[in-house]
């Protein structure tokens, strides 16, 4: 059995993140619709947005996508597995090591995403407010930040339990959640299931702490870091997306 640690600032390691794109796929989720979805929605607020980072953009099923709309798209993701995974699935993009609450690269794009809820991830309101204020920092003036976070306390279901069985690339993978509260946060503890002809039936588990920020924590960091904030219910997941645009510098003003 390869179990992972709970360990918010690394992610996922190389068994999970082996099975964690066929998984989440046979569950229906379709990245090229969600990215093309989340190009339309940044490209409304900034006509003409030519670059984005996608920060911790897991294997880079969000980035493949995205690269198609966009002259420069990039990635940053923390988990060396997961690093290894987008980089293999995107050859000719650039993807970033980083951690979300202090990357410097020197750069501004035009919309800076966090998507999947991987923003649940900070540990408190303080990384809530590193994280965005790195974000702002590498968006330009006008440019968008747009972040997808985890349930609010008011909408999570503790006890959930969720359960899946999906086929691919030869494999029969079953996944089953359980979802609890804990200390303001969600503990959830996953079990893959990984059989496929010729080899032993494989048990996978990792097991996750996401804080369970309410909206005014989000949106207090968001202001904290200078951006003009909405917040649009719904998103690819059902949990919303948070929408904040840098403003341009203010024009001097001229006497006469």
């Amino acid at each position: 059995m390869t179990t992972i640690d709970d360990r918010p600032a690394d992610g996922y390691t190389g068994a999970v993140a082996r099975v964690y794109d066929l998984v989440h796929q046979g569950k229906g989720k379709d990245y090229a619709r969600e990215a093309d979805d989340l190009a339309e929605l940044i490209t409304g607020r900034v006509p003409g947005a030519r670059s984005l980072l996608d920060v911790a953009c897991g294997t880079g099923l969000h980035l493949a996508h995205l690269t198609r709309r966009f002259a420069r798209a990039e990635g940053l993701e923390l988990s060396p597995d997961m690093l290894a995974a987008a980089r293999h699935r995107n050859p000719c993009t650039t993807v970033h090591h980083g951690d979300m609450r202090d990357f410097a690269l020197g750069t501004v794009y035009s919309a800076v995403t966090c998507m999947f809820s991987s923003i649940g991830h900070m540990a408190g309101q303080s990384e809530l407010d590193a994280a965005l204020a790195a974000f702002a920092a590498h968006t330009e003036p006008g440019g968008v930040v747009v972040v997808e976070p985890w349930w609010f306390p008011d909408t999570f279901t503790p006890g959930y339990i969720g359960a899946a069985v999906v086929e691919a690339e030869g494999k029969t993978i079953s996944r089953v959640s359980h979802s609890r509260l804990e200390d303001g946060a969600t503990r959830i503890d996953v079990h893959y299931l990984v059989a496929e002809p010729g080899r032993d039936i494989e048990h996978l588990s990792e097991s996750h702490r996401i804080t369970l920020f309410p909206r005014t924590a989000y949106e207090l960091a968001f202001e904290r870091a200078g951006l003009d904030t909405e917040y649009l219910p719904g998103g690819p997941s059902g949990r919303g997306l948070f929408v904040g645009v840098r403003p341009r510098p203010a024009r001097p003003q001229h006497r006469r």
